[in-house]
């Protein structure tokens, strides 16, 4: 099969960071589905690892957590789905990726493919969705409804791909008051059209921001991009009791203290957990993407496709790392097709 992959953890613009190459074919056993990878988009994950996990000697990663596909046969185990059935789902980070034309995929952590979108499309969603849907109702604990509330919710980098699908499911979901930061026209255009109530700029004070706005404190804040350098504002402008919940990975420590007088609380966000453990919930993920599929089905929630790169190569795959780690990005960058 082709995939795209590299031996040597290297900088994106040296010619071996990212090559086409040939493997074996996989064979599904267990609960294993093989998929026959039609669209993937790129993500901030994926350039992490590229650039800080080595191959063991001699050997390719294959990145890409992000795919959309068509089931081509199944391990003696498996029962949600069946050859030819449309699949989407982000992976498991423990194995290859799926910047190759056929993945293994554990049929817990898959969910069939919204009807209404394409390949590339669907590719757009998966890691960012189950990210957004278990942060925002696993780790925050909002519950779902529109019964009326004061509650609200501050968004921090709303524009990127979590962002992008965080917004939609908490402004059509919950009765929360949402406000996203973006810094530039086009990044606020694209946050409001994705259903946030406020958007405030994150180059300025948040309080200040806040202020425009007519709020003093927010409920709830997820912060997605650039934690360390925004902490400080974040505990100042949560309200007492309020909770706080990031993804991303922090270039400095962060003070924690400055939560203990308000009793915050603190939530950690990792898609990956539950593959990555193997735990006794794991399903819940195949679970999540049926209902965000049924949700887009349904025309409440849109994909967040920013960018189409083209077909899935080396070279298209370097442009999308590099886009991405231009911090620029708009939504998803996704790629379709060997």
């Amino acid at each position: 099969m082709k995939a795209v992959a590299y031996q040597n953890t290297l900088p994106i613009d040296n010619p071996a960071a990212l090559q086409d190459i040939e493997l074996p074919d996989p064979i599904a056993t267990g609960r294993d589905l093989l998929v026959e990878v039609k669209g993937i988009s790129v993500n901030p994950v994926d350039t992490k690892i590229r650039a800080g996990r080595q191959p063991a000697a001699g050997q390719w990663g294959v990145l890409g957590w992000d795919a959309a596909g068509i089931v081509r046969a199944v391990g003696p185990d498996v029962t949600l789905f069946k050859p030819g059935d449309r699949v989407w789902y982000a992976g498991d980070i423990t194995r290859p990726g799926s910047n190759a034309e056929l993945q293994l995929v554990d049929e817990r952590i898959v969910g069939r493919m919204p009807a209404r979108l394409g390949f590339a499309e669907a590719a757009a969603l998966p890691l960012t969705a189950i990210t957004a849907w278990e942060l925002l109702f696993d780790r925050l604990g909002v519950a779902p409804g529109k019964r009326p509330s004061k509650d609200s919710l501050l968004i921090v980098g709303a524009a990127g791909g979590v962002g992008s699908i965080l917004t939609q499911l908490a402004s059509r979901l919950t009765s929360l008051t949402i406000i996203g930061t973006a810094s530039r026209p086009e990044t606020q255009a694209w946050v409001r059209e994705l259903g946030a109530h406020h958007v405030i700029d994150h180059s300025k004070p948040f309080a200040e921001e806040l202020e425009r706005i007519g709020l003093k404190h927010v409920t709830m804040v997820a912060s997605l991009n650039n934690t360390e350098g925004h902490f400080a504002q974040i505990a100042d402008i949560i309200a007492p009791q309020g909770r706080f919940a990031l993804i991303d990975d922090p270039a400095a420590p962060l003070n924690i203290m400055k939560l203990k007088g308000k009793s915050i609380s603190l939530h950690w966000e990792l898609m990956f957990t539950r593959s990555l453990f193997q735990t006794d919930d794991m399903i819940a993920q195949h679970r999540l993407l049926n209902e965000v599929a049924a949700l887009v089905d349904e025309g409440v929630i849109r994909t967040t496709l920013g960018e189409h790169f083209g077909s899935i190569n080396a070279a298209n795959l370097k442009r999308a790392h590099a886009h991405i780690e231009s911090g620029k990005a708009r939504g998803k960058v996704v790629l379709e097709g060997f």
